[in-house]
């Protein structure tokens, strides 16, 4: 095997902006959530550096950092999707820097989608990024096509200790207290899978149910 130009191995921006969004991860997050949100900035770049795409590293990495906060209690609102929550939570932080609202737009968008399938490939590429980096992390989507050698400096650096266990239960605790936000999205799932008095609603039965006669 061609042993691989480190030069090309993704870097974490080097800003100030970036520092204080680290801080921010560190701060709020557990070390799983820390590990995994890294990874998915480092996976997410190189897949866009391997697809020639033109994107701003900085607000890819904002939005990787973010991703997961409205799973933290400090984030987290009582009636909305924890994607939002974060989503809300990147806005708030990049409108205190004096960020451009369509970037900032840009990172609100990519974080409020990052666990809807099918649409973030279609949109900007940092939306389509932060979305193929979480696939890759989590489930394991583009794993054969992502270079081996980097993948194993990357979870060296920023390790997968235990995580598909530990990732699942701190995912589901995220959304505990309000699954019915869950709805329409990957994560009712989720719930059902531990909470077996949960059922997400059926859109037939919600059709069905609406007040119109026919």
């Amino acid at each position: 095997m061609t042993p691989r130009n480190p030069a090309h191995a993704p870097v974490i921006p080097d800003s100030l902006l970036a520092k204080e969004a680290t801080d921010v991860l560190r701060e709020h997050s557990t070390d799983l959530l820390f590990n995994h949100s890294i990874r998915v900035y480092l996976f997410a770049a190189e897949q866009g550096r391997q697809r020639k795409l033109r994107f701003d590293s900085e607000l890819l990495y904002v939005a990787a950092a973010f991703h997961d906060l409205g799973l933290v209690k400090k984030f987290s609102s009582p009636d909305e999707r924890f994607e939002i929550d974060g989503a809300n939570a990147a806005r708030q932080f990049l409108a205190a820097h004096n960020i451009a609202e369509d970037d900032v737009q840009t990172v609100w968008e990519a974080i409020a989608l990052h666990t809807t399938p099918g649409i973030p490939k279609y949109m900007g590429p940092e939306v389509a990024l932060l979305n193929s980096g979480v696939l890759l992390d989590v489930i394991g989507i583009g794993f054969d096509q992502f270079p081996a050698e980097l993948r194993e400096e990357i979870v060296a650096k920023f390790p997968r200790t235990n995580f598909k266990e530990d990732f699942v239960r701190e995912y589901f605790a995220g959304f505990a207290h309000k699954p019915a936000t869950t709805y329409g999205t990957v994560n009712a799932a989720v719930c059902e899978r531990f909470m077996p008095e949960f059922k997400s609603p059926n859109a037939c039965d919600l059709i069905a149910g609406s007040p119109w006669a026919h």
